[in-house]
């Protein structure tokens, strides 16, 4: 009886320094992690990993989470997403959804992510950030079961190289 007394309050100031502490802060959190899993490290070359102060995991060392910019190339032709975006790598000119060339990092900058993830959650998460001029539900929302991790990865990698900051 007396631990629980003594608990209670302990347990009370607790939440009330972290619910003060985070006023006027986005009250979501969000972890995207890009990259090869563990199975998928042991195979492939040495990456190391970075935390941003975001709290959002990317891959370094293979161009952008991990992944093949060359193969990336192949995904975006191959998942039809020049007939949406403009890409200048990919010689695409959709108008449909945001311009790849420049669109990409300023809306990471604008969502505070760092930009490897933020491309990777636009990819899987299409609705969880919508650029300014669009609108919600025009991007499949399939990407994320549809694909392969090697291949978003990739179409991750592939994006981010011809991203302009």
């Amino acid at each position: 009886m007396l631990f629980a007394a003594l608990l209670f309050p302990i347990g009370f100031a607790g939440w009330a320094v972290g619910h003060y502490t985070s006023l006027g802060k986005s009250a979501s959190v969000r972890t995207v992690t890009v990259g090869p899993t563990t199975a998928e490290t042991n195979t492939a070359p040495a990456t190391t990993a970075a935390t941003t102060a975001a709290g959002t995991t990317t891959q370094g060392g293979g161009g952008g989470g991990g992944g093949n910019a060359a193969a990336g190339k192949t995904v975006f032709a191959s998942s039809n997403c020049a007939s949406c975006h403009t890409f200048q790598p990919a010689n695409a000119t959709g108008t449909i959804g945001p311009d790849l060339d420049k669109a990409p990092a300023q809306d990471a900058k604008a969502d505070h992510m760092a930009l490897a993830a933020f491309i990777h959650e636009s990819i899987v998460n299409p609705d969880a950030y919508i650029a300014k001029g669009f609108t919600k539900g025009l991007m499949p929302k399939n990407f994320g079961s549809t694909l392969s991790k090697t291949q978003l990865n990739d179409l991750v990698a592939f994006i981010l190289s011809g991203t302009k900051s």
